[in-house]
């Protein structure tokens, strides 16, 4: 339990950080999506995306169906996103120029909502 406690409070935070840095300074998001084009950035964040979804797997690999699924689903999504952005670079590139950058706002909101869910249970803030 420690150890999703640990990771909950890690995501949330992130997940936080994340948000209000790309909320505060939007010209981020389109930043992000020019070097996606460059496929030497693509590879590094793949293969930081790798490390952490594997540390993330092997510290956290819980499947029960309560709060600590998410950190779980959130461990396998970083090495699946990874592994496909390190396989297939000019394919992920192509494909998130498809993304409009309003979609991308949605999705930041909810994962700042997740965010707060994940800190919420790290410091058991409000009863569950």
């Amino acid at each position: 339990m420690e150890t999703s406690l640990f990771l909950a409070k890690f995501w949330g935070w992130y997940l936080l950080i994340f948000f209000f840095v790309l909320s505060f300074n939007p010209i981020r998001i389109r930043q992000i999506f020019e070097d996606v084009k460059d496929q030497k950035f693509l590879i590094i964040t793949s293969f930081l995306a790798i490390v952490i979804g594997l540390l993330n797997i092997l510290f956290h690999n819980i499947w029960e169906p309560d709060w600590r699924l998410i950190i779980t689903a959130i461990g396998w999504l970083s090495l699946f996103e990874g592994l496909v952005g390190f396989s297939f670079p000019r394919q992920l590139a192509k494909w998130l120029e498809y993304i409009n950058v309003k979609l991308v706002q949605v999705i930041y909101v909810l994962l700042f909502l997740l965010g707060v869910f994940l800190l919420n249970m790290g410091y058991q803030l409000v009863p569950y």
